[in-house]
């Protein structure tokens, strides 16, 4: 990760972990980019120290407000794992800084429980977010996510474990296959799942498709599946991130009845939902065409994205303006389309400075750092425009195209290079301690 990646405050409240903060320091963007650090993913089961026997599993819950349910979910888990793998696995429960101080319950709970870590997050949120959080902790060569609301019956643990253990990169608990169902949804809810997993199969057939419940939260991968991958969670729905950028192969389903709350409130809202429907429209963009030239080339596609809008936006300051100053008031032409080009840099350079490149100026926010930026930008968008005179003479005259189609072409090559040129000059993080 670049020097300049945000450094989220995150406490790790149980001994043994203390080792991992420098590494995960700084891993982890969010909100606007939970782009998630490979190599974290990649450590090898020995990487934390003072480990008794080399640990096989490693099974996360996220928490938020979870206080009358966290003691009983960690027993329940605490008793299926025992059965199986004893003295060879943890439970990691990661909260959201809870209100109800879940993490501190948890914490206390580690005196009964060897096996149970305990991660508090103080400016991160999101289920996904924690969810990798967790696994970069993780020492396990299985990783795996359980909803901390007893909504997820542990006795299917030993089910999905048995199939990792038969060669399955991913065990999926599902609602969907025999044995699977859920106990009391309204027929709303229900159509809201299945529309749902339909738009799913619209937008990323190959995904979707691989699984006969894709929202499913309850699930273990292999460690050596998603390592190396950049993960970008979005929402609830991680296990979209895992199909679509994972090496997966081999897939088992193990069926699941999905449980009614017995304590706590329900966190589905139609926030959710619309995190759901811009996941699966990322996910699209990121493994088609766009996506494998971003990845190639290393173009930072989405930040590109936002800068032309700004261009546009920046395109009707200057005409408006031009309009208003030469057609309505009666300044000279040259008067009025230098007033109108300035106002219409200042325009962008906001824009871009608070959003396109926001999360690099938020490092350098001092007066005169913001003023060189200023200047730069300025700078190279007169230098854009020598150039794209050039480049419109050189298409018309030389080449002797059509004078709108080289002028389109003209403008394209001048956002890539006003682009390309402030992403390395006008917004470089320098100065950072």
């Amino acid at each position: 990760m670049p020097a300049c990646s945000s450094q989220p405050k995150t406490s790790m409240v149980t001994t043994g972990y203390t080792q991992l903060l420098p590494e995960l320091s700084g891993l982890l963007q969010v909100p606007s980019q939970a782009t998630i650090a490979r190599q974290a993913l990649n450590k090898p089961p020995e990487a934390v120290a003072g480990a008794i026997a080399p640990v096989r599993f490693s099974l996360v819950v996220p928490t938020y407000n979870e206080s009358r349910n966290i003691e009983r979910i960690v027993a329940l888990l605490s008793d299926q794992l025992d059965a199986v793998l004893p003295h060879r696995y943890e439970i990691i429960v990661v909260d959201d800084d809870s209100p109800d101080d879940t993490w501190q319950i948890a914490e206390r709970l580690t005196a009964h429980y060897p096996h149970l870590r305990v991660m508090r997050r103080q400016t991160e949120r999101g289920l996904s977010t924690a969810v990798i959080r967790g696994w970069q902790a993780a020492q396990g060569d299985i990783v795996g996510v359980i909803d901390g609301d007893l909504q997820h019956p542990p006795e299917v643990l030993q089910g999905l474990l048995g199939a990792i253990e038969q060669g399955a990169d991913l065990a999926v608990a599902s609602r969907n296959v025999d044995g699977g169902g859920v106990s009391t949804w309204s027929a709303m809810r229900r159509f809201l799942s299945r529309g749902a997993q339909l738009l799913g199969l619209v937008l990323l057939p190959d995904v979707v498709s691989r699984v006969s419940d894709p929202m499913s939260g309850y699930f273990l991968v292999r460690r050596s599946a998603i390592a190396e991958q950049a993960l970008h969670p979005l929402g609830y729905k991680i296990l979209l991130e895992v199909l679509g950028r994972g090496r997966i192969e081999q897939i088992a389903e193990v069926g699941y009845v999905f449980q009614e709350r017995e304590a706590g409130e329900s966190k589905v809202t139609w926030k959710q939902y619309r995190d759901y429907i811009r996941h699966l429209i990322r996910l699209r963009i990121s493994l088609g065409r766009l996506g494998r030239f971003r990845q190639r080339f290393n173009f930072p596609l989405g930040r590109f994205l936002r800068f032309a809008f700004v261009g546009l936006s920046g395109l009707v300051v200057d005409m408006g303006l031009l309009y208003l100053l030469h057609g309505t008031l009666g300044f000279g032409l040259t008067r009025s389309a230098i007033v109108a080009a300035e106002l219409a840099i200042i325009n962008n350079f906001v824009w871009n400075d608070r959003w396109t490149f926001g999360d690099l100026a938020q490092q350098q926010q001092k007066r005169h750092q913001v003023l060189k930026r200023f200047v730069k930008f300025n700078l190279i968008c007169l230098m854009g425009l020598i150039l794209k005179i050039l480049i419109l003479n050189l298409l018309f005259n030389g080449l002797h195209l059509n004078a709108y189609l080289a002028n389109l072409l003209a403008i394209i090559a001048v956002t890539l290079w006003n682009f390309w040129i402030n992403l390395k000059l006008s917004w470089r993080v320098t100065q950072v301690k």
